[in-house]
């Protein structure tokens, strides 16, 4: 017997809970389109915040301390306390079998915060969907206004899928994606549950899941053609809608898809902001609500104060920072040498500082990574000459006194990757784009990546004391994140990404840092 229980709206999905747990009773019916415009800004988007420590930030916000882009600091002293290092991010940027699991061993936090809150807001995107064949369109603009609503719950279900799908199961791989277990796949408007059952949701297939985003993103460029979104960048637009699909498309290795829909969208929205004009503007940022690139952001800026290069913080590698070539305006627009330990942190890439922030690191789409996205495209399907003029033209508002390369079949493959991770460093991209390189069928990529951990005696003016080196193997289980605990204990019989425990490989001291 199947238990139904039919949410009519959204006061429901409160922050934290499961989302299959009891919703509250004291409901409130929508009767207008306008009713369901705002149950989609309180309960679809990811709202804005102040961050004062990245625990603290919005879905996903582990996405960029787990990559070959960053490092923990050494420095004399700590200025960081360890309440943060130690207590929450150790198990995560490590790449620990438990990622809630402090450094002592001796605590455990939850995991489940990302699939919850995804799966909430996925759950308000099926409701509002069917309730918008419910409520009243009398007017030209109220039709107009329903499929613009419509259009967004799409898109945003697409992105909340492409999240989890890439946090919780293998990368897209076109030999096994259809039999690969993806993450459960939920389109109805109410919530299921069978009491005799053990088991109340299955893991769809990679496939799948991957075949429903890629519909959904195609409806809502079909919902914004038309009824055009008229609001600014914090709201879903075609625009917005034709990146993600292109991104996709990469995901899945469709080539030609994602060359022809980078190509739309830059056909209709190429615009690129000239960096040499915040170069020596100290009140410019790369990526703000200013910038002429920006298509789409949700979410809090995590990162406004943290990597600050400081002793008990995280850093930029140095890896990173030596593929920029002097003339580069990144560089020095991104990062910054910190005075206090040498490292690098985090420069004018986005203002930094506590404050709220309506750009993400995590959830923004900017045309820039369009030209990258065709570039890409273009290099796998052999067309070196075409990729390397997408390269030129990005390259051309980044470089100071930039000259145009053309680059040969043997080498644009590897020059895209490269521009890849130099554009969209701590923007949630790179551990995504580690995962596929990995299983490309064209030119796989793989590499060892190596965590630098310091310890500090925080009992003892927390002076540096030694740090702890850890390895991700090639082809490592931490590549995919563990099903959370609590969803394990509900879905008894859900299948598992199984992790290994994960040990230093050698010590580090200051004398050979």
């Amino acid at each position: 017997m199947r238990g139904i229980i039919y949410i009519v709206i959204l006061i429901l999905l409160s922050s934290c809970g499961n989302f299959l747990d009891e919703y509250s009773q004291d409901l409130v019916v929508p009767k207008t389109v306008s009713d369901l415009n705002e149950v989609l800004l309180g309960n679809g988007y990811i709202p804005s915040s102040e961050i004062e420590y990245l625990r603290n930030g919005s879905i996903g916000w582990q996405l960029n301390i787990l990559d070959d882009d960053i490092n923990t600091v050494i420095a004399y002293n700590a200025v960081k306390n360890r309440t943060e290092m130690d207590g929450v991010y150790y198990g995560y940027t490590t790449w620990q079998m438990e990622v809630g699991r402090n450094h002592t061993g001796d605590n455990l936090s939850g995991d489940n915060g990302n699939w919850d809150a995804l799966y909430q807001r996925i759950n308000s995107m099926n409701i509002i969907l069917h309730e918008l064949g419910n409520v009243s369109q009398n007017t030209e603009q109220e039709v107009k206004d329903a499929i613009r609503v419509q259009g967004e719950c799409y898109f945003l279900r697409a992105q909340f899928y492409l999240m989890l799908v890439n946090l919780y199961a293998k990368a897209y791989d076109p030999d096994n994606a259809a039999t690969e277990p993806g993450v459960p796949l939920k389109l109805t408007y109410y919530v299921e549950h069978d009491k005799e059952k053990e088991t109340q949701f299955d893991r769809t297939s990679v496939a799948k899941v991957y075949e429903q985003i890629v519909k959904d993103l195609k409806e809502a460029v079909r919902c914004f053609t038309e009824s055009p979104q008229t609001k600014s960048f914090y709201r879903a637009s075609e625009d917005a809608a034709l990146l993600l699909l292109s991104r996709v498309y990469l995901y899945m290795q469709d080539w030609e898809n994602a060359k022809s829909t980078a190509e739309k969208l830059l056909a209709q929205n190429g615009a690129l902001l000239d960096y040499s004009s915040i170069a020596e503007n100290t009140d410019g940022y790369a990526i703000s609500e200013k910038s002429p690139e920006l298509l789409f952001s949700q979410g809090p800026l995590n990162l406004q104060c943290e990597f600050s290069g400081s002793g008990g913080d995280f850093c930029v590698s140095n890896d990173l920072y030596k593929l920029y070539d002097e003339n580069d305006y990144r560089q020095t627009i991104y990062f910054t040498r910190s005075t206090q330990s040498d490292s690098l942190g985090l420069n004018r890439k986005y203002q930094m500082g506590k404050h709220r922030s309506y750009v993400s690191d995590i959830f923004t789409l900017r045309t820039a990574e369009g030209y990258l996205n065709a570039a890409e495209a273009c290099a796998m399907l052999g067309d070196a000459g075409a990729a390397s003029g997408w390269l030129n033209r990005l390259r051309g508002k980044r470089i100071k006194d930039y000259e145009d390369v053309v680059y040969t079949a043997d080498e644009i493959i590897e020059q895209v990757r490269v521009e890849r991770r130099k554009e969209l460093c701590l923007e949630g991209h790179r551990w995504l784009d580690l995962r596929r390189y990995a299983v490309c069928k064209k030119s796989p990529f793989k590499k060892i990546i190596e965590r630098v951990y310091a310890l500090y005696d925080w009992d003892g003016r927390s002076v540096f004391k030694y740090a702890e080196v850890y390895q991700l193997n090639v082809d490592d289980p931490a590549y995919v994140f563990a099903i959370p605990k609590a969803v394990l204990e509900f879905d008894k019989d859900m299948p598992d990404n199984i992790r290994e425990d994960r040990e230093y490989v050698r010590l580090m001291y200051r004398n050979n840092e």
